[in-house]
């Protein structure tokens, strides 16, 4: 069993940055595959971000490219997206998942998630 936290959500202007946090709890994060999803209202979940268990596979969704940073420390149970530049689309609640090991970009494919934090950019 894995539980995750999200924290560093919040409101910023557009062009600005943020920086979410997601921590874990239980064994074997190292094993993980970790991953950001969004939800905006009325959208379904989309993927932002996934990282391997020991950050040898990166991916990023196109629209946040360039923009948005995913990296994880083992040794504090704890994953993290940079958010630069953001835009008023960025808007949505942000979740955190886990996974057998696989970096996958379908919500489905993920076994444990976070309550989710709330992004708000404002144009």
């Amino acid at each position: 069993q894995v539980e995750l936290v999200e924290s560093g959500g919040g409101s910023v202007q557009a062009g600005g940055s943020l920086s979410l946090s997601c921590a874990a709890s239980g064994r074997r994060f190292s094993s993980h595959g970790m991953a950001w999803f969004r939800q905006a209202p009325g959208k379904e979940r989309e993927f932002v971000a996934g990282i391997s268990s020991n950050s040898d596979m990166i991916y990023y969704a196109d629209y946040v490219k360039g923009r948005f940073t995913i990296s994880r420390d083992n040794a504090k149970n704890t994953v993290y997206l940079q958010m630069n530049s953001l835009k008023p689309e960025d808007t949505a609640v942000y979740y955190c998942a886990a996974n057998g090991g696989v970096v996958a970009t379908t919500p489905v494919l993920y076994d444990y998630w976070g309550q989710g934090t709330q992004v708000t950019v404002s144009s």
